[in-house]
């Protein structure tokens, strides 16, 4: 089982494919509540180079307090990352976290249910993107 859903663009700038993952997001009731630009991080720090790479913190409210109404500690493992990061041959990559997967690890089935269908919206947005 892959612990991300994911998608490649070819041919789109990292700007627009960053733009568009925004909105499909939004438009899937995800807001962005963190952003870590991992390349000028990685430079600012340890003066490393490497491509693009985003990291949005995505949340979406009504789920999110569904599933802590469930499991309180789950806390630890939101908001819902979706990454951006440019690939070396120049295509562009999209992954999000599958919430399934990263869950898996707490033993309770209604919240199982409810990150299936965080899943769900997830991939649609990524589809959408």
């Amino acid at each position: 089982m892959s612990y991300t859903i994911d998608r490649i663009f070819t041919g789109d700038s990292f700007e627009a494919v960053v733009e568009r993952t925004r909105a499909a997001l939004a438009d899937k009731g995800f807001g962005v509540l963190t952003e870590i630009d991992v390349k000028a991080t990685m430079k600012k720090k340890i003066d490393a180079d490497m491509d693009n790479y985003l990291i949005l913190g995505a949340c979406n409210p009504g789920m999110a307090h569904q599933a802590i109404g469930i499991e309180p500690r789950v806390g630890a493992m939101l908001p819902c990352n979706v990454i951006v990061r440019s690939l070396p041959d120049g295509d562009v990559m999209v992954s999000a976290i599958d919430p399934v997967a990263s869950m898996q690890a707490i033993p309770n089935e209604t919240l199982h249910s409810v990150a299936g269908t965080v899943r769900d919206m997830l991939s649609q947005a990524v589809e959408a993107i």
